[in-house]
């Protein structure tokens, strides 16, 4: 399940686009599980991120998940969209860098510089109507193994 939680914890790392939260408001973003294919199963029941902009102009991603067998977790970190890294806490990469692309898209890279094989890059695209964010990735889990997928987020 870890595995699975790191390849998430990626992606949410990565929901930033000039659309996603205008000034101080809150945007949640739900993860739609049968849209969304990962090269193993999905171990979530439910997946929402909450994006604000912060006074200084940064992005603050709060991550709330319930796992397939029940457990709830949640973490939050706040980064830039400048291409420079960010420190992260709790979760299973230390560093986030965020790249806007155009109005509409994204790219990332998260890894964990401390303790090994954790680097996953990829990007985020919003929808024209900025209904619907779908995000790709690949690169190495925790554990060093290859991890890829597609996942499909809904503006809620």
């Amino acid at each position: 399940m870890m595995t699975l939680v790191n390849r998430m914890v990626v992606c949410t790392a990565l929901t930033v686009t000039a659309g996603f939260a205008a000034d101080t408001a809150a945007v949640a973003w739900q993860l739609n599980m049968a849209k969304s294919k990962t090269a193993s199963p999905l171990a979530y029941k439910s997946r929402t991120d909450v994006v604000e902009m912060t006074p200084d102009r940064a992005y603050k991603t709060t991550r709330m998940d319930v796992s397939t067998d029940g457990t709830k977790s949640s973490y939050s970190y706040t980064y830039k969209t400048d291409g420079k890294e960010y420190p992260v806490t709790g979760a299973p990469f230390d560093t986030i860098s965020v790249k806007q692309v155009d109005e509409r898209n994204s790219r990332f890279e998260a890894k964990n510089k401390a303790g090994g094989g954790y680097h996953q890059t990829g990007k985020n695209v919003m929808s024209q109507d900025g209904k619907t964010r779908t995000l790709t990735f690949k690169g190495m889990d925790a554990k060093g193994k290859p991890v890829s997928g597609t996942l499909v987020f809904e503006k809620q």
